[in-house]
């Protein structure tokens, strides 16, 4: 909370503070609620009976969603009697700082309930995006797969160091990505925009489509050499210190875009 007061991303710590409680029960949690956000674990046991616990416990106002990042929401609420107001609402790490929210919702679900969602996210400073479709994994991790796939690939056959493949995110790609994103920037990238560019480009990124990295860079194997090409993980103390700076780099980030 600190943090985000000095960043200038919360006006007032000790009234959000105050508006926080802890109560013994579900069923106390989830009282005059209108909207409940389940971060339990991420296995389908465990949000079948979340879910179920919450249908029967929440307000029927109460939109109930989850964060949930790769299992799809009509796996565990299908048989809900109130699994018309469930949805994903799936938050990045760390979700006090990174605003995106990816809602997705299952195909019973109606159009007016997910724009409900986006409404109360947005509201609360979010910036909420819609899957149109149940898709495993969502937009966000499909996006980190396929990177990090490639970079598994490119690493393991000797290509980069992993030190030098993440300054190309973090140094490269990442700084613009972070204000404009990919098709905003390659419709930069060509006079004509998005298609111009696709026609300009469009076949040197086939050949690359044509080899897409083999799952098996997922292998035990082929981590063991980018484990041993990056280094052991830090130890506990040193993890928290790295994730601390990180989310100063973060939080002046977001204080930096809010600002222009």
């Amino acid at each position: 909370m600190a943090l985000l007061a000095e960043f200038g991303l919360c006006d007032d710590p000790a009234a959000a503070l105050a508006r926080i409680a802890l109560v013994p029960s579900l069923e106390k949690a989830v009282v005059g609620a209108d909207l409940v956000q389940e971060c339990g674990p991420e296995q389908l046991a465990a949000k079948q009976a979340l879910f179920q616990a919450l249908d029967a416990a929440a307000p029927s106002k109460a939109l109930l969603a989850s964060s949930s990042s790769a299992i799809v929401a009509s796996l565990y609420t299908a048989d809900l009697p109130g699994r018309d107001r469930c949805l994903v609402a799936h938050p990045v790490n760390p979700p006090h700082l990174v605003p995106i929210v990816e809602l997705c919702a299952a195909p019973w679900v109606p159009a007016k309930t997910v724009e409900r969602a986006r409404r109360l996210y947005e509201q609360a400073g979010q910036v909420p995006v819609t899957v149109k479709r149940e898709v495993e994994g969502f937009v966000v991790n499909r996006l980190q797969g396929a990177l990090l796939t490639e970079g598994l690939r490119l690493v393991g056959e000797g290509i980069i160091s992993p030190q030098d493949l993440d300054k190309t995110l973090a140094d490269g790609l990442g700084l613009r990505w972070a204000l404009i994103g990919p098709f905003a920037t390659i419709e930069l990238n060509a006079p004509g925009g998005i298609p111009d560019y696709c026609a300009r480009f469009g076949g040197f990124y086939r050949r690359l489509a044509a080899e897409p990295p083999a799952p098996s860079v997922w292998d035990a194997e082929n981590v063991a050499q980018v484990e041993a090409a990056w280094g052991p993980p830090p130890a506990p103390k040193e993890a928290l210190r790295r994730s601390a700076a990180r989310d100063r780099r973060i939080a002046a980030l977001v204080a930096a875009k809010r600002s222009h």
